[in-house]
C-alpha cells in the first residue's frame, strides 16, 4: 500500500471509530469519553499502518511499541480517573449553551474535530513503516527523548492523583515533585515524546522532515488550544493559592521554582495566559 492510500485508509478508521464514539456518547450522554479514546486511538493508528505496510523495519516495530506502551497507559489512566464520575465540566458547559443541537454540535466540533487532529498529528507514526532505514545516533536521541517524555507524563499523574486521594489537599495545589518545576509535567511530558517519535522518524529518512506538522500541531494544542492556556482559565477561580503558585512556577518547561516570598514572576512565562 502507498502512503496516500494508507493516509486515506487511516482516515477511514478514525472517522468510523469516532461515529460510533459519538453514537456511544449519545446512548451514555456522556460526551467526555473522547477524552479516553485519544490516546488509543493512535494506538489504532500506528497498528493500522504498521500491518498495511510491506516490509516495515525494525525502527517501525518498535515505534508501534513505543506508541502501544504509551497510548495504552494513557487511555487506562483516563479510564481510572474518569469512569462513573459523570460528564467532565467541559462538555457539560458545551452542552447546556441554550439554543445548541449537542448531538450535532459534538459530532462536528468534539468528535470531528479531535479525530482531524489525531490523524494530522500522527502523521510521523503512519509513515515511518514506508521507510527504510537502520539505527543511527539520532534514532538513540529519538528513543531517550520518548523515554524522558513519557517519564514526566506517567510520573506526573501519578503524582497528581497521589495528591488528590488524600482528602487533607482538597482545594490546595500540588507543588511537590515534578509539579515543583513546571506547572504541568504531564503536558511538557506529552510534548516531548511526540518530538521523540519525530526524531525516529527522520533518523530513517530525513526527507521526512515534514511530518513535523504532527508534532508541532500536538505542541500548539498542549499549550494554547486545549492544555496550558485552556486549562489555566478556570483553575485560579477554584483554588486561589495557585495565582501565586503561577508567579513562582515555570508554565511548561521545568524550572527552578522561585521561593514563596518572593513577588517576581518566573523566569519563563511561556506560554503566555
Amino acid at each position: 500500500m502507498d502512503f496516500s492510500t494508507l493516509l486515506l485508509t487511516n482516515a477511514g478508521i478514525v472517522l468510523g471509530c469516532m461515529v460510533l464514539l459519538w453514537l456511544l456518547s449519545l446512548a451514555l450522554k456522556d460526551a467526555s469519553i473522547v477524552d479516553i479514546f485519544w490516546g488509543f486511538g493512535f494506538v489504532v493508528i500506528a497498528w493500522s499502518s504498521i500491518l498495511n505496510a510491506a516490509a516495515p523495519s525494525l525502527l517501525a516495530w518498535i515505534l508501534v511499541g513505543m506508541v502501544t506502551l504509551w497510548g495504552c497507559r494513557l487511555a487506562g489512566y483516563l479510564a481510572w480517573r474518569n469512569i462513573g464520575k459523570g460528564e467532565d465540566s467541559r462538555y457539560r458547559e458545551m452542552r447546556e449553551k441554550p439554543g445548541r443541537n449537542f448531538a450535532l454540535f459534538s459530532l462536528v466540533v468534539v468528535y470531528g474535530l479531535q479525530g482531524t487532529i489525531m490523524w494530522i498529528v500522527s502523521l510521523p507514526l503512519q509513515i515511518m513503516p514506508t521507510l527504510e532505514g537502520s539505527f543511527t545516533a539520532l534514532s538513540v536521541l529519538g528513543i531517550a527523548l520518548w523515554m524522558i517524555g513519557l517519564a514526566f507524563e506517567s510520573i506526573g499523574d501519578w503524582q497528581l492523583s497521589r495528591f488528590k486521594s488524600d482528602p487533607s489537599n482538597q482545594g490546595k495545589v500540588l507543588d511537590q515533585g515534578l509539579w515543583r518545576y513546571t506547572r504541568h509535567p504531564n503536558y511538557f511530558g506529552d510534548c516531548v515524546l511526540w518530538w521523540g517519535y519525530y526524531l525516529l522518524v527522520v533518523s530513517v529518512d530525513a526527507s521526512a522532515w515534514w511530518t513535523a506538522i504532527g508534532p508541532a500541531l500536538m505542541t500548539f494544542c498542549l499549550l494554547w488550544f486545549s492544555g496550558v492556556a485552556h486549562l489555566e482559565k478556570r483553575i485560579p477561580n477554584r483554588r486561589p493559592e495557585y495565582a501565586d503558585y503561577i508567579r513562582r512556577t515555570s508554565a511548561f518547561f521545568p524550572w527552578p521554582p522561585e521561593s514563596k516570598s518572593s513577588s517576581t514572576a518566573v523566569h519563563n512565562h511561556f506560554p503566555t495566559l
